[in-house]
């Protein structure tokens, strides 16, 4: 037998660990491959919405979109014009970045944060955020002249705040935001929930084939509370659209429907709504990435804003 050296058994134990290392980095490199080929069905998109105009683009969490849509909503209810949205969509991004918080400076609370030592409400009562919409547009509505005046100045006639040029800074988001929630920019917002089983829970169907009443009822509530129409009884074939909204006839009749129909995908999370349609257009939960389509079937020419409660089977 050949007598073996002290060098060539160190190669011959190197060699093993080298193909090792070398299979290891084949397997690595693949495996990165893979994951960057799936990247897309791997990683969901991203929770929130998006506002998306020929003017301009942003982002928002679902909260904000929620909130933001409901200042506008009863802003619309009170018929008054988009410049109030605006100017409320800007205070309330420079209070609480549109979230409805449960605190802040002193005894402040809510959307905007109201006061209750200084007359502003309850505790409760300002943490609704449609009562303390009101509140500050009660505030706004007795300004003289608050359409024509600088955003900042307005806003700090109601507010007071100690710092009264912030409201400034949030002018030109606002100006976007109310642009699509007034509906004067169709299907410009679209939202990722990537909870369904608050809409599936939605979709739950009784014996008699209508959907269970608490998740209905609550959507026709909150609809109640902002709304002017009145809610009609849904000419649909699916039992789960529990809303069928005719906007007001005249010349911003596509305006007012879009505004319904944008304030209803903001609340999709929270009401359990898996889709929403109008005008031509259909917006669906289950489908996050494809934002507003052409709708088919009975949805295709709806002249109401047809909402409907959780993901719709069999699509």
């Amino acid at each position: 037998m050949a007598e073996t050296t002290t060098e060539e058994t160190a190669g011959r134990r190197r060699r093993p660990v080298r193909r090792v290392l070398i299979g290891l980095t084949v397997l690595a490199i693949v495996g990165g491959a893979v994951v960057y080929l799936n990247k897309d069905t791997l990683i969901p998109p991203q929770e929130g919405c998006k506002v998306a105009t020929a003017s301009g683009q942003g982002q928002l969490e679902l909260a904000q979109a929620a909130n933001a849509a409901t200042i506008s909503a009863v802003a619309l209810s009170r018929g008054l014009p988009e410049r109030a949205v605006t100017i409320a969509l800007a205070t309330a991004m420079q209070e609480s970045k549109l979230y409805n918080l449960d605190g802040g400076d002193r005894d402040s609370v809510g959307l905007f944060q109201q006061r209750p030592s200084q007359g502003w409400g309850t505790v409760q009562q300002i943490k609704d955020p449609v009562y303390a919409t009101n509140k500050f547009l009660d505030g706004l509505v007795k300004v003289n002249g608050y359409a024509r005046m600088p955003l900042t100045d307005a806003a700090q006639e109601v507010q007071r705040s100690g710092f009264p040029q912030a409201y400034a800074k949030h002018e030109t988001n606002a100006t976007l935001l109310a642009s699509v929630l007034t509906g004067r920019e169709a299907a410009a917002l679209s939202c990722v929930v990537h909870d369904p089983a608050k809409t599936a829970a939605a979709a739950s169907l009784g014996d008699d084939g209508k959907p269970l009443p608490g998740p209905a009822d609550r959507a026709r509530r909150e609809f109640g509370k902002l709304v002017t129409t009145t809610p009609a009884a849904p000419a649909a074939k699916d039992p789960r659209t529990v809303l069928a909204l005719s906007p007001q006839s005249g010349p911003t009749q596509r305006q007012t429907g879009w505004a319904l129909a944008q304030w209803a995908v903001s609340q999709a999370a929270d009401l359990g709504i898996g889709q929403v349609a109008f005008d031509g257009k259909v917006w669906r939960v289950d489908r996050p990435t494809e934002g507003w389509q052409a709708a088919g079937g009975e949805a295709a020419g709806a002249e109401k804003v047809l909402v409907t409660l959780g993901t719709k089977a069999g699509d």
